[in-house]
């Protein structure tokens, strides 16, 4: 590669090869490429959009928050001091972010053919106007472009989210976060919608690292007595209450299995005094993940939030890096998930109430035709989430259209969402998703097993209408 290689957009980027489904996924594409983006589920920061202050530079903005980016060139050696990664303590090492930028530069190379290419050259593209490609010798074009822009109003997080054409946007938050973030921006009487999503793992998992902590503090933000069964459970309602004031459509859960229980009342007490008393055993810590999973469809119930299940990761892989950086530093990996028997304890319960609505995902690809896409295919309160984490290639993504359109169809899944804290990579995730969906609906339409009018509309409510749907926005 020469050391000013020109970067480009080719506009058939991710379209078949083969020139009919090729005309006809343009097409299709055409009419949903510039269709509002919903971005239901995701971690941005609500600060940025709540100050509205300037992004630092190329390094705090594109580098640093981004696990898909720095886990690449850990794997490769990278000291993540030297990248100024924030460690658990909350101190940084002292590094010149130009000098951190360099070390993405000099290793772009690494992501070639991955989605955090597509992404970043997107971003680089469309975004920032640049024409050539980030190597080490354009390193210093790159840093000094971006950073000289994020000083201008047009990159302020709120323009940016503007010209992105984002309609709504969800971010995640425990139930010990005060949302006044959320509160800032109602206040501001800017019209952007961006609104908060239940996420209790923090006080729900015995085995997380700062369970009795938060314990205690949910107990302090709720006036509950949460080391009382009945007390505890009232807590999460009170909190999911006013996290549905605060905007909130839905719920997530980011569980090691999706195992579900529904114990009698007596012997889920004693478990949640096992649990509080510190005396859990791993067997205990997994009932009681599984027996709140339930409690929690049952609130679903009663306030209407939609609920999301996560599971299948083995967090923190790496204990060296836990401990020196803390929660979603790359190190976690995915493992095999079950899910016909895991659920049943919970559709028991709540799977035929007509407002329930239960959104899954996966890891586990094994899983999509032989259970995931079955079980949405039959139990009206369950939906699939798109191709999640691991599998949000260009690749994953057809793989789940492949194996879940027979039992499933399209309109059981509830189209995209970006599940990201990278903000600037958002337009540049949901086209790839819809190029995706388009080459998908433009082989069924040359293959005629779907006509052309059809495989648009399907294109319009898989980029726009099914995941507004889904979420109730």
């Amino acid at each position: 590669m020469t050391a000013h290689a020109p970067l480009a957009l080719h506009p058939d980027r991710l379209f078949p090869p083969e020139p009919t489904q090729r005309a006809i996924a343009r097409r299709l594409y055409g009419q949903i490429a510039g269709l509002p983006i919903i971005s239901p589920h995701g971690h941005t920061d609500p600060a940025w959009f709540a100050t509205d202050a300037p992004f630092e530079n190329a390094t705090e903005l594109l580098l640093v928050p981004d696990h898909y980016v720095f886990r690449m060139l850990h794997s490769q050696g990278v000291d993540l001091d030297a990248l100024g990664i924030p460690r658990a303590d909350g101190s940084r090492a002292a590094v010149d972010p130009r000098a951190a930028w360099h070390l993405l530069a000099e290793r772009f190379y690494l992501f070639r053919g991955t989605p955090s290419a597509l992404w970043l050259d997107h971003v680089f593209f469309e975004v920032f106007g640049l024409r050539v490609r980030l190597s080490k010798a354009t390193a210093d074009l790159y840093y000094d472009s971006i950073t000289d822009a994020l000083a201008t109003p047009a990159f302020r997080p709120r323009a940016l989210f503007e010209r992105f054409g984002i309609e709504v946007i969800a971010t995640t938050e425990s139930p010990l976060d005060p949302l006044e973030h959320h509160a800032a921006i109602r206040a501001s009487g800017w019209t952007g919608r961006v609104i908060t999503a239940y996420r209790p793992d923090a006080v729900i998992d015995p085995e997380h690292e700062q369970f009795h902590q938060a314990l205690a503090r949910f107990g302090e933000l709720t006036g509950e007595d949460v080391h009382d069964w009945a007390g505890y459970l009232r807590a999460h309602r009170r909190r999911r209450a006013f996290f549905a004031d605060m905007g909130a459509t839905s719920t997530d859960h980011g569980h090691p299995t999706c195992a579900t229980a529904d114990l009698p009342p007596g012997e889920a007490r004693r478990l949640f005094e096992a649990v509080v008393r510190g005396h859990a055993t791993p067997a205990q810590a997994e009932l009681f993940r599984a027996q709140m999973l339930t409690e929690m469809a049952r609130m679903s119930l009663d306030d209407g939030l939609v609920m999301q299940i996560h599971p299948g990761c083995f967090r923190n892989h790496n204990r060296a890096l836990f401990d020196r950086y803390g929660r979603d530093k790359g190190a976690d990996i995915p493992v095999r998930t079950e899910y016909v028997h895991a659920l049943k304890p919970l559709l028991d319960v709540a799977g035929n109430a007509p407002n329930f609505r239960l959104i899954l995902f996966t890891l586990d690809e094994s899983t999509y035709a032989r259970e995931l896409a079955p079980l949405a295919g039959h139990w009206p309160c369950l939906s699939l989430g798109p191709a999640w984490w691991f599998h949000d290639a260009p690749e994953g993504m057809w793989r789940f259209r492949e194996q879940t359109l027979s039992s499933a169809g399209f309109y059981n899944t509830v189209g995209f969402n970006d599940d990201t804290r990278a903000f600037l990579s958002i337009p540049a995730r949901h086209d790839v998703a819809r190029r995706v969906d388009c080459a998908f609906l433009a082989k069924l339409v040359a293959e005629h097993r779907l006509n052309e009018d059809a495989a648009a509309e399907v294109a319009v409510d898989l980029a726009y209408r099914l995941p507004k749907q889904a979420y109730r926005l």
